[in-house]
């Protein structure tokens, strides 16, 4: 992996936070502005304080950073989380792409060893007209 340079707690805690629907959601409206907590916890058939503790979830993540204004904490999605999110997947699709390509080449190979006469004829030149 190249990319990322995200600790193995951190990589643990930005999937803790993106495994639970409510938290996912709370991202994506805080990504496409600031809210204060308040307005986050009247968008959901749940409690303040249980918002209030997915916000703070995303938060140890990094995925959302708190400000206070007056009384209000407010809550926004932090853009370059997500992109560093992003870069830790794709560099794990490239793993996993490599470990199929390699797959892939032993299952060619012990096919052609295997039957090495499928293809008769292939070294012979094609026949005069």
């Amino acid at each position: 992996m190249t990319t990322t340079m995200l600790s193995d707690d951190e990589v643990d805690a930005l999937f803790h936070a993106l495994a639970d629907r409510t938290r996912r959601d709370i991202l994506r409206r805080s990504l496409a502005g600031e809210f204060s907590v308040s307005a986050l916890a009247a968008q959901y058939d749940m409690s303040f304080a249980a918002v209030q503790k997915h916000v703070a979830v995303l938060e140890r993540a990094g995925l959302v950073t708190k400000r206070r204004q007056g009384r209000e904490a407010l809550a926004s999605g932090d853009v370059q989380a997500i992109r560093r999110a992003g870069a830790l997947l794709d560099d794990l699709e490239q793993v996993w792409r490599g470990r199929v390509a390699r797959i892939d080449a032993l299952l060619a190979a012990d096919h052609d060893a295997a039957h090495p006469d499928t293809n008769p004829g292939a070294d012979e030149p094609p026949p005069q007209p």
